[in-house]
């Protein structure tokens, strides 16, 4: 069934993109991450062109968070002053991305520089998460012994001479402001740029840099996302009108049905075997756009014939 995207300009089948949605949204729910890192990849090599993937994910990712952030708000789980300090950082990361973003279009580099990026992502992503999985049974002691509980870690010596430090009760840490607003900037840049939300990015961070205590760390994550993202969105649709709501409907309505088989297919799967599963995943993806890079096209220029009469 052909539906056409008039942001995207172009006809597709409509069951293509609803499975897309299903594809990203089982992986989503069977590895409990956000799909928009796959999600933007696999509209590019899908032919969606890149600005209009880009800009619709992010309006795709605020939809599918916006559940999980209004359940955590209910549930209590979110450090609101934390929150609110990564989104200010975010928002500003995002107006400098979309800016960024705007002048790579210009200069007719967009698509290039995305691929290296994405290359790089996936690969690095997909790289540590098959060393930690594959690496995990060579950690483990002999079976039955006993894990010693981990001192409590402090901050590094850098973040604790930090000036601007502030009380964060909910979490029960005191940091300096410098670090928290930096993670925001940093990650809202990267998801203007690549159409992602980041939380696999900024969950560590808050875990390893911030110290959050794990009860706060994804709430406060999905808080951010959905802030930021929603600013992205509204940027790249004022800046370069290159929001397709029709293509970021289908996904969110296909990612929906596919969070919940793929939440029903991880309970039978065991935690090691999900993230290998994953990373040979994240693998694929950043080799095809390897592919991409090295392979030279079958044309290396195109030339279209205009009439006469549109030069001036």
């Amino acid at each position: 069934m052909p539906i056409y995207l008039p942001i995207a300009e172009l006809t597709v089948n409509l069951f293509h993109l609803l499975g897309l949605g299903v594809v990203v949204g089982t992986i989503s729910g069977l590895f409990g991450v956000g799909g928009g890192f796959l999600l933007t990849p696999f509209l590019m090599i899908y032919g969606v062109p890149s600005p209009v993937a880009v800009a619709s994910v992010t309006a795709q990712v605020v939809a599918s968070s916006t559940s999980g952030t209004l359940a955590h708000l209910a549930r209590n789980t979110i450090d609101l002053k934390l929150g609110a300090l990564l989104v200010a950082g975010g928002s500003l990361g995002a107006v400098l991305g979309v800016i960024i973003f705007d002048v790579l279009k210009s200069l007719g580099q967009l698509d290039v520089l995305l691929a290296i990026g994405y290359l790089t992502l996936l690969g690095s992503i997909g790289t540590l998460m098959l060393v930690e999985s594959t690496g995990l049974s060579f950690r483990r002691k002999q079976a039955g012994q006993t894990a010693q509980p981990r001192p409590r870690r402090r901050f590094p010596p850098w973040i604790r001479a930090l000036p601007f430090p502030v009380t964060f009760r909910r979490s029960g840490l005191v940091v300096s402001a410098i670090p928290v607003v930096a993670v925001g900037l940093i990650i809202g840049v990267i998801g203007a740029i690549l159409g992602i939300g980041g939380g696999f990015i900024l969950v560590p961070a808050l875990v390893y840099l911030l110290r959050v205590p794990g009860k706060f760390v994804v709430g406060t994550s999905l808080l951010h996302l959905t802030a930021v993202m929603a600013v992205t969105c509204t940027l790249h649709a004022l800046r370069n009108q290159s929001v397709d709501l029709i293509l970021a409907f289908c996904l969110m309505i296909g990612g929906v049905f596919g969070a919940q088989v793929g939440a029903a297919m991880g309970r039978n799967l065991d935690a090691r075997q999900l993230r290998l599963l994953l990373a040979v995943i994240v693998l694929v993806v950043a080799a095809r756009f390897a592919y991409g890079l090295i392979v030279l096209p079958d044309t290396l220029f195109q030339s279209n014939r205009i009439d006469a009469g549109m030069i001036p």
